[in-house]
């Protein structure tokens, strides 16, 4: 008997069903448009699009030309490109324009498709950005589809790494960008350290469709990106950590392979205790337990996760003396990505290649913030819809899945399972052979760059040709890909599967014919076009032969902890109504299946009495291994979920500090919030020496004074005006105001407004873009602990917006104390002192280079008895030339400094306390 929702579904269709419903009448509007467009000649279609901008101009929304200009850009499509996108890619293209993702099959035709929202959110004039996976196929989209928006008279531009300042400034003036998400988020933290705003790149963040968006939005939405400068080296303590890790035992560890933690158990500490005493890391009697001991403990876990959890070719590659890490979703190398806290170093340590210093966050977002900054955002992919619910908690993004041009042929087989992982080898090596002998063409989708080679070694010892694509040969992707679907051939891929590029049955000739134009060093445009004709003879008889072998064949090696990048393996078989099939085979020794997998299975194989290299095929098998992988896929959500909440508090915060930046960087003269800085500081010093309503004898005179001299430079008789009869807090606070604007208008008279105005905004962002790193810093050891509190039945989240708020506000008081400091503080030196100094200086190093000479010293530690004084006197000094008992000698210390008088407190909590 059938279910009410079954009969539901059957009578009124399905949510997604009413959804695409909703849409036809404009794609009916569109194709009642087609026949004028198709009567226009080249200049008048390409006209239109001037009329559709000055349309908008005018006040019609992009909703009411919609119709027009899907029609005149599809038109310009089959002129450009020779191509017509079909009714279920402006039915995307709609969905697209109005915020959601699009989810269709591969080989649908979603690079097609975008151009039609793009083209109507570029007569905006505000930019549209096209975001996609890789360098690679942001430059090839770019190329291939600028053919067409270049012939509708719009201006495309392609940002990837490399590229400097100007051409990227270029590429985002163009109506149309092609970016991977990488280089967009990266080039908006580094426009916010700017100091100018005609050196930002972007423009303002309008319009955004996102190629491949659940690898964007949700793989890859674990990982902030962080912009980050060194610190110092400590090379040798990861070497040495690193040597103590080859002797621990079972016993002095325990993993969490789920959770990706290893902690060391109480045989362990005591087994390295005694190690690092003998290594000379702790001291006396000091133990692993004792506060001194943190860092220490810290980096021999992050040691033993190096080499416990991290695997050689399977979680990074070792190239040109590098660690480079692998995606574990798609399976391609990460240049230039490192993890953070010491762990990169860790494993730099473990393989015995150079290590890199640790470095410290300057800047970071995380893609979930980045990419809410657009107004607007659209998606596509094959695969969204077992992550719609993320996508609409965190994004706003619906997801509806469009109809395939064509009835999916394919069919997918149950998993296969085994018991062992060498039984299921040899399965997969017997099916492939049987396959490879009739013709068809298979596609096999390994986990790992160790697995796709075992397999190889495995295929060469049988005799089977075959290519291999992984991280390793990440260059020639596309051609292998390309070729993937040509007659008996066997292709093994690393979890990527070919994105952003088609099989196509019987080989692609395009490809063919630009492989042997490079191998003969052909450049003619006419005899490549002729030897692609020629290919596309041999492309077609070979089709007709797969078509009758069944199409192309996708074999798994494993389940992936997502099921939608199993789907996307799939996918790559049934291209626009072509026949296919897909099969899963497993093993109990699989990852997914050991770690996650019930041991219940194991005792009912056991029971079943399976035989050696037998497989048992069910559905419910599969279903049991969805079943743990949406387990997975929830608690992977539910980290991306929780890094999140942490990163929107910051979010807020990061927010505030780039608007004013910005602001300060548009302003041509900030005299007016610089004066407001230092009363409000002349406000805060006097409420908390003489507090309001305090009697005379409470108030701290002398206190106030000394602060007023070590901010403002002013030695003024507060406590002379605090002895006068009739005088309170405010009358000293506007003493107080009136001698400091008086210092302040002194200042920029003798240097002149306008070399003022420019001090003052150098100042005001290189202090903002200081306290905001310290700030940063703080924040991250405070995300690192606050966990712990936990125990204390407080709640880590609240606890951590609590402080980071007080944080945040002690930041911007700090700020506006320091700037005023350094402005009141500074020398500006006019041309003629600094042209004396310079030359007094050179004379100084001829001077020490000589005595270094005669004394047979080195020269950088020579001293003169008559070196020029310091040009500016309270300029930051080095550590070992502060006196602690004189303040005078410190010059400016950072906030988060340790105090130079030795107390062991930050210098905001000792005597630089406001």
């Amino acid at each position: 008997m059938l279910g009410l929702a079954t009969v539901a579904k059957k009578v009124f269709g399905t949510a997604n069903d009413r959804k695409v419903k909703s849409v036809r009448s404009l794609v009916d509007q569109i194709n009642g448009h087609e026949a004028a467009m198709q009567a226009l000649d080249d200049t008048a279609l390409k006209a239109k699009t001037q009329d559709f901008i000055e349309r908008h101009n005018g006040g019609e929304t992009l909703d009411a030309l919609l119709p027009e200009a899907f029609a005149a850009m599809r038109e310009g499509a089959v002129r450009a490109l020779g191509m017509r996108p079909f009714d279920v890619q402006l039915i995307g293209g709609i969905f697209l324009h109005q915020g959601n993702i699009s989810e269709m099959k591969t080989g649908e035709g979603k690079t097609l498709m975008a151009t039609l929202p793009v083209y109507l959110n570029a007569l905006t004039k505000r930019g549209v950005h096209v975001v996609t996976v890789n360098d690679y196929l942001a430059r090839r989209d770019a190329e291939w589809m600028a053919k067409l928006y270049n012939w509708m008279g719009l201006s495309v531009g392609v940002v990837v790494p490399g590229m400097d300042e100007p051409a990227k400034q270029k590429a985002y003036a163009c109506d149309v960008v092609y970016a991977t998400n990488n280089e967009l988020g990266f080039d908006y933290l580094r426009d916010n350290m700017k100091t100018s705003v005609d050196q930002m790149v972007q423009r303002d963040h309008f319009f955004a469709i996102v190629d491949e968006v659940d690898s964007i939005l949700i793989d890859e939405a674990r990982t902030p990106l962080i912009i980050s400068g060194p610190t110092q080296d400590r090379s040798e303590l990861y070497i040495t950590l690193d040597k103590f890790i080859p002797d621990l035992t079972d016993e002095h560890y325990e993993l969490d392979e789920k959770a990706r933690s290893a902690t060391l158990t109480e045989e362990g500490n005591e087994f390295l205790e005694d190690k690092l005493k003998e290594a000379g890391l702790i001291e006396g009697e000091a133990t692993l337990y004792d506060p001194e001991s943190t860092t220490i403990v810290h980096h021999v876990t992050q040691a033993l996760r190096a080499h416990k959890l991290f695997a050689r070719d399977k979680d990074y590659i070792v190239k040109n003396d590098e660690v480079v890490l692998i995606d574990e979703f798609t399976g391609r190398m990460m240049t230039g990505r490192r993890m953070s806290e010491g762990l990169h170093q860790a494993i730099e340590a473990k393989e015995g290649v150079k290590i890199q210093p640790e470095n410290v966050t300057l800047a970071s977002v995380t893609f979930q913030n980045y990419f809410r900054l657009y107004e607007k955002l659209g998606g596509m992919t094959g695969t969204a819809m077992t992550e719609a619910d993320e996508f609409d908690e965190i994004y706003g993004l619906g997801v509806v899945e469009i109809p395939t041009n064509r009835p999916i042929a394919r069919k997918d087989f149950d998993d296969q399972v085994y018991r062992t992982a060498r039984e299921k080898y040899d399965g997969i090596v017997k099916t492939i052979k049987e396959a490879h002998a009739k013709g068809q063409p298979t596609l096999v989708g390994t986990t790992s760059i160790e697995k796709s080679e075992l397999i190889s070694q495995m295929l060469t010892a049988a005799g089977v040709k075959h290519n291999v694509l992984n991280a390793r040969f990440h260059e020639q992707e596309a051609s292998i890909i390309a070729q993937a679907g040509r007659l008996g051939a066997v292709t093994i891929a690393t979890n990527m599967a070919g994105r952003g590029t088609d099989i196509k049955l019987g080989g692609n000739s395009e490809m063919m014919a630009e492989v042997e134009a490079a191998e003969q060093g052909i450049t003619d445009p006419a005899a490549i076009a002729e030897l692609e004709r020629k290919h596309e003879a041999t492309v077609q008889a070979e089709k007709q032969k797969v078509l009758e072998a069944g199409g192309l064949f996708v074999l798994a090696t494993e389940r992936h902890e997502s099921r939608r990048i199993d789907n996307q393996l799939r996918g790559r078989s049934g291209r626009q109504g072509d026949p296919g099939r897909t099969n899963f085979f497993l093993s109990l020794e699989d990852d997914l299946m050991r770690i996650f997998g019930s041991d219940r299975l194991d005792t009912m194989l056991s029971k079943l009495g399976m035989g050696e290299g037998e497989a048992i095929i069910h559905p419910w098998v599969n279903k049991a291994l969805e079943r743990a992988q949406s387990k997975v896929e929830g608690r992977n959500f539910d980290i991306r979920k929780n890094l999140l909440k942490y990163d929107d508090v910051m979010n807020d915060q990061r927010k505030s500090i780039f608007g004013q930046r910005r602001e300060i960087m548009e302003a041509t003269d900030l005299s007016e919030t610089i004066e407001e800085m230092r009363h409000e500081v002349v406000e805060n010093l006097v409420s908390e020496y003489i507090p309001a309503r305090a009697y005379a004898d409470q108030w701290q005179t002398q206190e106030l004074t000394d602060q007023v001299k070590e901010i403002f430079a002013l030695d003024l008789p507060i406590a002379e005006w605090a002895a006068e009869e009739g005088v309170d807090d405010d009358t000293i606070e506007e003493r107080i105001t009136a001698e400091v604007d008086k210092a302040a208008a002194a200042k920029a008279e003798k240097h002149g407004p306008e070399t003022m105005r420019t001090v003052e905004k150098q100042i005001l962002l290189q202090t903002i873009d200081k306290e905001w790193r310290d700030h940063l810093l703080t924040l991250d050891h405070l995300r690192s602990v606050v966990g712990f509190r936990g125990y204390a039945q407080r709640d880590p989240l609240n606890e951590f917006k609590t402080e980071a708020f007080e944080l945040f506000r002690n930041l911007l008081e700090g700020l506006r104390v320091q700037v005023t400091r350094q402005l009141f503080h500074i020398q500006i030196l006019t041309e003629e002192e600094r042209a004396e100094i310079i030359a007094k200086m050179q004379a100084l190093g001829v001077n020490q280079q000589n005595q270094g000479r005669a004394e047979g010293t080195n020269p950088q530690s020579a001293t003169q008895p008559n070196q020029v004084p310091n040009p500016m006197p309270n300029a930051p000094q080095s550590r070992n030339q502060r006196d602690p008992q004189n303040p005078e000698t410190w010059g400016v210390v950072g906030r988060n400094e340790p105090c130079p008088c030795g107390s062991g407190e930050k210098y905001k909590h000792c005597h630089g306390k406001l």
